[in-house]
């Protein structure tokens, strides 16, 4: 790290030194869990190593995780089990395994994801839940397995089933990949895209000079189904099921149901999910569970993206024009 970058970090880690209130001391253990240089490192490279600006990003996600009440997500199920598993089946994403270098790999269903079991706040608890088990359980596992701090993930997108309507969920994926963007920033190491159908490719082109320069270089667009090239990085085993064979439809089903990091009944759901119930249990004498979504405030996303979902837009309308459906 050079000599800029490390005053920064001593900027901001004196910055931080300065936070009062235990609310927010408390909250920020649950944001660093013990990696306190690694996470003041992102929250830097999110405002281009500017220690006041990511003094600002750092304190007003501590205040959005207290006034959300962030840290006891864990303990608030999403009810019944067949909404949940509603939620599963349209909202594809899932731990597939790590990486040889010990990272998580998460798999994400982009084109066959509809959004439409359930209402847009039960998709940003679901979506917030993963992120927080992710945070607190996925990655300090990893880190004591590997015996050195992992606080980053891989993300392979698969694209199979992208089509026009997906313009119907630019707003709800607007408002997660926000709260990402504010609160969770710098968690994905790489974003592998497979099976791209034009669709994506065109879009992509008109995007990527939108982005910042640091998100452009984490974006890989693989050829295919992406194997040979993620088998570079991560053994057979902990490839994503749809990585594992060519053709259409393979993002959503896989012959075996454990395979398909998706569902409900993969081990990592499993986990998660017990997980949550164990802890709404024992939150259950001092708050009985509710049935309902957990409510979070929508930030407004930042300018970068909000240009983005414009262009974004605007490219989509033109394929609809010019196809004459929307489909």
């Amino acid at each position: 790290m050079g000599l800029v970058s490390q005053d920064a970090l001593n900027q901001l880690q004196a910055l931080m030194d300065q936070v009062e209130g235990e609310p927010l001391q408390r909250t920020f253990q649950n944001v660093h869990q013990g990696c306190v240089t690694e996470t003041l490192k992102r929250f830097l490279k999110a405002r281009e190593w500017n220690a006041t600006k990511a003094h600002k990003m750092i304190v007003d996600c501590l205040n959005w995780r207290v006034q959300n009440e962030i840290d006891n997500i864990l303990s608030k199920p999403i009810i019944p089990t067949d909404l949940y598993r509603g939620i599963r089946d349209s909202q594809l994403i899932g731990l597939s395994g790590h990486s040889r270098e010990g990272l998580p790999v998460f798999a994400i269903g982009v084109g066959h994801s509809t959004f439409d079991k359930a209402s847009v706040h039960y998709y940003v608890q679901s979506h917030i839940q993963i992120n927080e088990y992710r945070d607190r359980v996925i990655l300090p596992n990893a880190s004591k397995k590997q015996g050195k701090p992992i606080t980053t993930c891989v993300k392979v997108l698969d694209m199979t089933g992208l089509k026009l309507s997906a313009l119907s969920q630019i707003k709800l994926l607007t408002i997660i990949s926000s709260i990402d963007d504010l609160n969770y920033p710098e968690k994905t190491d790489t974003y592998y895209i497979v099976n791209a159908p034009y669709i994506f490719s065109a879009c992509w082109k008109v995007v990527k000079p939108l982005l910042q320069e640091r998100t452009r270089r984490k974006v890989q667009v693989l050829p295919g189904c992406g194997r040979d090239e993620l088998l570079k990085i991560m053994d057979y085993a902990s490839l994503p099921h749809f990585c594992k064979r060519e053709g259409s439809g393979s993002s959503r089903h896989s012959q075996n149901g454990n395979e398909n990091c998706y569902s409900l009944d993969h081990p990592f759901h499993q986990e998660l999910y017990n997980y949550i119930k164990e802890k709404s249990r024992i939150n259950e004498a001092v708050e009985p569970i509710k049935q309902g979504s957990f409510h979070v405030d929508f930030p407004e996303p930042p300018a970068e993206k909000a240009e983005i979902v414009k262009t974004l837009e605007s490219e989509l309308h033109k394929f609809k024009i010019s196809n004459g459906n929307g489909v």
